[in-house]
C-alpha cells in the first residue's frame, strides 16, 4: 500500500510554476514543457518559467502552484495570468501526497460492506483480491394449501402465491444473492422433511406462513422438532404480531414471518433484514441500520395498545420532506403498498400521533 494520493497530484489543467516567482511580481511565464498524466515528472529549471500541466499529473518539481486553464491567456510560448482571475496562493490545485491516506492507515475495517468506494479502495491500492465473508444462503419458504403458483388454474378458494416473489424481490435488491425458494404444504411429514433438508443445506430460513393460532399452523412445533432454538414468538405490534424467531443447532437462523402480505414484509424491513446485516458482522459493536427519522405530513390516529406500522410515501412541504399516511384495508392488502417507499413506526395507542414527533423510518 501507498501514500494516497502517492504523489503531490495536479487537479486542473492548466500551468504550474514556483509560487515565489509571483509573489515576487512576475505575473507571465515561459512554457518550458508539458507535464502529462502518466509521464516521469519534470522539472522547473527557470523560476521565470512555468510547466503545462494536465488533470492527474505527478506536479513538477519545483513547482508549487496550479494556475487553471481559464484564467491564464498563452501568446508566442508565454502564459500570462489573467487580470481579472483570482490571486493564486501556494499549493493551488494540488492534491498533496499522503492527504488521504498515508501508507499503513486502516482503511477498511474488517466487518465493511463492500460497495463501489470500497472496491475502489482495494483497487487503487493494488490488490486484485480481498479475503470476504461468504454471502449467506438464504431458503425463502411458503407455507400453505391454498397457495397455487402463479399463472396456474385456480379454484375459487385458492390464491396465487406471491409473498415468497416479494421477498426475493426484497432481499435481491439489498444484495443477497445465493437465494432459492420452496412451497410446503400444511402436512406435518412433508414440512418435518423439507425443513429438516433446508436446515441442513441453508444458513437462513425465511418462512411466510403457518405461525399463528391455527389448527393448521404448524411451523413452530416442527421447529422445535428440529432442534431450532425459539428466542422469540410474538412481538406487540400490528401488523406481524405472529412473528417467529429462532436459532438452528448449526447456527442457521430462521425467521417465520407472518403469512399476510403486509406482515410479511413490513417484518422483513424491520427484523430480517437489519437481522441479516448483524449476522454477516456488518454493524460490529453497534445497532445495525441507522433509523432514518421523519415527521408525519398530517395528524394519525392510533387506537390499538400495540406499536404500529403505517406505510407512507414522502411528501415535501416548505419545511422540508415528511411521511403522508398511506394506510391499507389491514395485513393481506399489499395493493395500497404500491407506490410507498416504506412506513413509520407508531407507538402504542390509543393516542393521537402529531406532526411534529419524529417518528423511525424504514424504507423497503
Amino acid at each position: 500500500m501507498r501514500d494516497q494520493p502517492p504523489f503531490d497530484r495536479v487537479t486542473m489543467d492548466g500551468i504550474a510554476f514556483a509560487f515565489s516567482s509571483w509573489q515576487g511580481g512576475r505575473n507571465s511565464f515561459r512554457v518550458a514543457g508539458t507535464q502529462a498524466a502518466g509521464k516521469a515528472p519534470l522539472a522547473l529549471r527557470d523560476p521565470a518559467d512555468c510547466i503545462e500541466v494536465m488533470t492527474g499529473a505527478m506536479l513538477p518539481a519545483g513547482c508549487d502552484c496550479v494556475v487553471p486553464v481559464e484564467n491564464i491567456e498563452v501568446r508566442e510560448g508565454v502564459a500570462h495570468l489573467r487580470d481579472d482571475a483570482p490571486a493564486p496562493v501556494r499549493n493551488l490545485n494540488i492534491h498533496a501526497r499522503g492527504i488521504d491516506s498515508r501508507r499503513g492507515d486502516l482503511l477498511l475495517a474488517s466487518g465493511c460492506r463492500l460497495g463501489p468506494a470500497e472496491v475502489a479502495v482495494i483497487a487503487s491500492n493494488g490488490h486484485t483480491h480481498a479475503t470476504v465473508a461468504r454471502t449467506p444462503r438464504i431458503m425463502v419458504i411458503s407455507t400453505g394449501d391454498e397457495l397455487v403458483e402463479p399463472g396456474q388454474p385456480l379454484l375459487d378458494w385458492q390464491i396465487s402465491r406471491s409473498n415468497v416473489y416479494a421477498v426475493l424481490a426484497a432481499l435481491r435488491r439489498h444484495g443477497y444473492t445465493a437465494l432459492s425458494q420452496d412451497h410446503v404444504p400444511d402436512d406435518l411429514a412433508a414440512l418435518r422433511a423439507r425443513l429438516h433438508s433446508h436446515l441442513d443445506a441453508h444458513d437462513v430460513l425465511i418462512l411466510s406462513g403457518g405461525v399463528s393460532m391455527g389448527r393448521f399452523d404448524y411451523i413452530p412445533q416442527v421447529l422445535q422438532e428440529l432442534g431450532v432454538r425459539k428466542v422469540f414468538h410474538k412481538v406487540a405490534q400490528r401488523p406481524g404480531k405472529p412473528l417467529w424467531f429462532g436459532v438452528g443447532a448449526g447456527g442457521q437462523t430462521v425467521y417465520a414471518l407472518p403469512g399476510n402480505p403486509v406482515s410479511t414484509l413490513i417484518c422483513l424491513t424491520r427484523y430480517v433484514l437489519p437481522g441479516l446485516l448483524a449476522a454477516q458482522g456488518v454493524f460490529p459493536g453497534i445497532s445495525p441500520l441507522a433509523v432514518e427519522t421523519i415527521t408525519l405530513a398530517q395528524t394519525y390516529e392510533v387506537k390499538p395498545a400495540l406499536t404500529v406500522f403505517l406505510p407512507v410515501n414522502i411528501v415535501h412541504d416548505a419545511a422540508g420532506q415528511c411521511a403522508m399516511p398511506q394506510p391499507t384495508q389491514g395485513s393481506g392488502d399489499f395493493i395500497s403498498l404500491v407506490g410507498s417507499v416504506g412506513f413509520v413506526e407508531l407507538p402504542p395507542g390509543p393516542r393521537v400521533i402529531a406532526q411534529d414527533l419524529s417518528l423511525p423510518l424504514y424504507r423497503w
